[in-house]
């Protein structure tokens, strides 16, 4: 599906289930990783995650377009568009809209071990960080001791 086809379905979507016509654009976005489509407020575009319709079909890029048309519509109307709004659910409910886009599996992130540890001097409390950083600007949390900077062992690099 090309952006012209998705334009012409959000169109139809729109007028079948809300009685309104789209007057603005609507196109795939391949940069959105962890949601299935959102709605631009300023431009009021809508952008559609390709990878959900390539990877779930048809019918939940559906629901995700009626999805991003109650914020569409809700917000143009000056209702309440947010996803805590009563009136958003409710528009949800009445179109049959996914509440919650299917997930890719793109978004959980491992956490990477630490490298380092500052360590205070005075109560020897731990901790952990990633990234390297000057001891001389921070202290102990617990009891403004000051801190050293360790590696951690075992850590591969």
């Amino acid at each position: 599906m090309v952006d012209t086809e998705l334009q012409r379905l959000v169109e139809e979507i729109s007028f079948t289930y809300f009685k309104v016509p789209f007057r603005h654009r609507a196109s795939f976005n391949s940069r959105l990783r962890t949601t299935g489509g959102r709605y631009v407020l300023r431009t009021h575009n809508l952008e559609f995650n390709p990878k959900h319709y390539e990877t779930f079909g048809i019918e939940e890029l559906k629901g995700i377009i009626k999805h991003e048309l109650c914020h569409y519509h809700l917000h143009l109307a000056g209702r309440g568009y947010k996803h805590k709004d009563a009136d958003f659910k409710q528009l949800l409910r009445q179109v049959g809209g996914s509440r919650y886009c299917q997930s890719l599996g793109l978004s959980v992130q491992k956490r990477r071990e630490p490298r380092y540890a500052l360590v205070c001097k005075a109560c020897g409390m731990r901790y952990l960080r990633q990234r390297k950083m000057d001891v001389r600007k921070y202290v102990c949390g617990k009891c403004k001791g000051k801190l050293i900077l360790e590696e951690v062992e075992g850590h591969k690099r």
